[in-house]
């Protein structure tokens, strides 16, 4: 390394040191005052109460659609813990506000965790325990997070906190799979009073140092390929839509990705009626991913001539004067891309409490709930709720408690960073 590159690596590195120092006092400082100390307190003397949430969480199903027994749970155990402006909105949303003093007129912070899990509505749920491990599908993703939005909730309300801000606690629909972000999509649309929210953090999964500023977006396409079918030997020659979705998986599997930041998905496929006829239909899901929209657009456009040369192909072998294949491909999701800046107050602030809970924060790429407001420009990171978890969207997915109270502690001190207390 030459001189002068030398003296400016070690300038950038003071600098990167000295924001660091800044950024710490400040979260000490609030840490250490007697109702958030009180507050801190709780959050450890209640993690046994935080424990049972989370198995409780687990055992009820909210599968993509389903969340209402949860979100019913959610609104009751709210309530159960002092606050009293509780409700379920038109989509199923839990949205409850923490008492403020005289700020009720100003843009909210919003601190939100989604209800649903992956699972399918008769996905057989028990929690068990091995050793330190629950083990249930769901308990990570996302029962530890709502869990978690609970314990920050028994917190200020036990420590009887009020904030210079409002704050707006959000138990989310629609945030796995086909749920294509509608809950928190509902909450900022046009004309909502979120709209406008001063910030927005979702509680999910597990961990106390990663931070999500960095939106990963999404499309969703449904493939449907459609032929007059018919009998595996009679009427042999037909064009079978069942080949054509096999060339195109085959293409796609092989298909160069725009760059390292996209990656494509065959997340489902299915078709035909028996094993001795020329399916009618065949389908198939994919799941186009990227941080980059522009990436994303090039994916697709990819991905849409591979099917459309798949569709050609089995067509040019189909016996002449037969009819060809009907080829439909709808978009079933459509998360945004985008990012909050490292530089920007809420990521500083996530940033110096991961630190005084002795912590190396992780500035990290996902797609959460957070996508929506971080892609209007508000400024918006998801957090793990403590804790640390594997196996995730299986049935074998597993919780530990591992730093579980820090992870909440640390939930709390950014979020009371933000709105201030009075």
């Amino acid at each position: 390394m030459d001189r002068g590159r030398r003296k400016r690596w070690t300038k950038t590195l003071r600098q990167q040191a000295a924001a660091a120092g800044r950024e710490t006092p400040d979260v000490a400082k609030l840490a250490r005052q007697q109702a958030v100390a009180r507050a801190r307190g709780l959050v450890r003397e209640t993690d046994a109460e935080t424990l049972a949430d989370v198995v409780a969480l687990a055992q009820i199903p909210a599968p993509p659609f389903g969340e209402a027994p949860r979100a019913a749970w959610m609104a009751d155990r709210l309530r159960e813990l002092g606050l009293d402006d509780v409700a379920i909105d038109d989509v199923g949303n839990v949205l409850a506000r923490v008492p403020a003093n005289g700020a009720n007129a100003a843009p909210p912070l919003l601190l939100a965790a989604h209800l649903d899990t992956v699972f399918p509505e008769d996905t057989p749920i028990r929690v068990r325990r091995d050793g330190g491990r629950l083990i249930a599908p769901g308990i990570a993703d996302n029962a530890r997070g709502l869990a978690a939005l609970l314990a920050t909730a028994r917190a200020l309300v036990g420590a009887r906190i009020r904030t210079r801000r409002p704050l707006v606690l959000a138990a989310t629909v629609g945030e796995e799979g086909v749920g294509d972000l509608r809950g928190v999509k509902h909450l900022f649309r046009e004309g909502s009073p979120f709209r406008h929210a001063a910030g927005f953090i979702t509680l999910d999964g597990t961990g106390r140092r990663r931070i999500v500023n960095r939106a990963v977006g999404s499309r969703r396409l449904r493939v449907t390929l459609g032929g007059p079918g018919g009998h595996s030997w009679a009427d042999w020659g037909l064009p079978n839509p069942v080949d054509a979705l096999g060339i195109a998986v085959a293409e796609l599997a092989r298909l160069e990705r725009p760059n390292r930041r996209t990656a494509l998905t065959v997340g489902r496929i299915g078709g035909g009626t028996s094993v001795n006829a020329i399916p009618e239909q065949a389908w198939l899901e994919l799941d186009l991913r990227g941080e980059s929209a522009e990436a994303l657009a090039e994916l697709e456009a990819s991905v849409r001539t591979v099917l459309t040369r798949a569709r050609e192909e089995v067509e040019d072998r189909r016996r002449r004067g037969t009819p060809g294949l009907r080829l439909d491909i709808e978009l079933i999701g459509d998360r945004p891309t985008g990012e909050t800046p490292a530089g920007s107050r809420i990521v500083g602030v996530a940033r110096a409490a991961t630190r005084f809970i002795g912590e190396t924060p992780e500035l990290v790429a996902s797609s959460t709930d957070a996508n929506v407001p971080i892609a209007l420009g508000i400024p918006a990171i998801a957090l793990g709720a403590g804790g640390e978890s594997g196996g995730t969207h299986t049935m074998e997915e597993w919780y530990s408690n591992d730093g579980g109270p820090k992870g909440i502690e640390r939930v709390l001190l950014i979020a009371l960073a933000l709105t201030g207390i009075e």
